[in-house]
């Protein structure tokens, strides 16, 4: 069972969003304090705090306990048992961070199964394009690419992120089709302004054999969102340059067809994304763990690899 000290240290943290303030009302050093919480989560098998270099805050689990511990140290004994029994199964917030057109079309379709599964588990799905932070934003989970990571956060890498030009049947008739990344610099084009640099972003592209050209896409459309993208392209208003899982249902339906077949730019990897190897709260685990089953029952990395034309 628990110390008090492992327990004073652990409340007084979540008091105080701190080790250091905790520390000096404990009188003792900030590693210490550390360390008993440490002890603590080691304990109960599950994570209590988020922690980076700019906040200390409370997980869900770790919220659940010290409303059931703070001011209450009779029934202490009872709080520690309850949480590690709440923790053997799958429960709570499950808040989520993905891209809208891949969240739609490619995981939202899973969720009904999941929970079939996990009854006791809540969705808060946030359907985003940009990198957020895990740990300050409070997030379990974050789907998608371009994320740093930070020291704490793991990546397990789902199906590659491809780039390929694609345009409507309609734009495409009676027009003559490159033979080359250098060729789409003749058509209409429709391109994306980041918001995070104000940049518009050009790629190069690579064939199968590995020979690297630019894909000078004209600037005849400017959009700062990839599903507008798409959108305007499906209008038939130029060739545009978007990730694969974005059109793919696109692709297989005929509305939109891709340019140079052999050719695509690699934006890296799509990756599901979370806090910590070691303490990981079961509704976290079990969901990376569906999300990477479907992927490859679907055979998804597949579908979504312009390298394989």
């Amino acid at each position: 069972m628990e110390t008090l000290a492992n327990l004073e240290s652990f409340v007084r943290s979540a008091e105080h969003s701190s080790f250091s303030e905790a520390a000096r009302r404990l009188a003792l050093t900030p590693a210490a304090v550390s360390r008993n919480v440490a002890m603590l989560e080691r304990n109960l098998g599950i994570r209590l705090f988020h922690r980076s270099t700019r906040k200390l805050t409370l997980t869900e689990g770790g919220e659940a306990f010290r409303l059931a511990v703070s001011g209450n140290l009779e029934g202490i004994q009872a709080a520690i048992a309850g949480v590690a029994v709440r923790e053997g199964e799958p429960v709570g917030t499950l808040k989520v961070s993905l891209p809208p057109t891949l969240g739609i079309t490619h995981i939202l379709p899973v969720l009904p199964g999941f929970l079939a599964r996990y009854p006791k588990v809540r969705p808060e799905w946030h359907f985003e394009n940009r990198p957020v932070d895990l740990v300050a934003e409070g997030y379990d989970v974050a789907i998608g690419g371009g994320f740093d990571l930070t020291p704490g956060i793991v990546a397990r890498t789902l199906a590659p992120a491809h780039i390929v030009p694609v345009a409507s049947p309609a734009y495409l008739k009676d027009r003559l089709l490159p033979i080359d990344p250098a060729g789409l610099g003749t058509l209409d084009g429709i391109v994306m302004r980041s918001l995070k640099t104000g940049r518009i972003r050009h790629w190069s592209m690579r064939d199968v054999m590995g020979a690297e050209q630019a894909a000078p896409l004209s600037e005849t459309i400017i959009v700062n969102d990839p599903t507008a993208m798409r959108e305007a392209a499906l209008l038939g208003l130029g060739v545009t340059m978007v990730a694969i899982p974005d059109i793919a249902t696109d692709l297989e339906n005929g509305t939109l067809v891709r340019l140079l077949p052999r050719w695509y730019a690699d934006a890296g990897a799509i990756s599901i994304y979370y806090a910590s190897r070691t303490l990981v709260p079961s509704k976290t685990r079990v969901f990376v763990d569906w999300i990477a089953q479907a992927f490859k029952r679907q055979r998804l990395a597949e579908r979504f690899a312009g390298s394989l034309g």
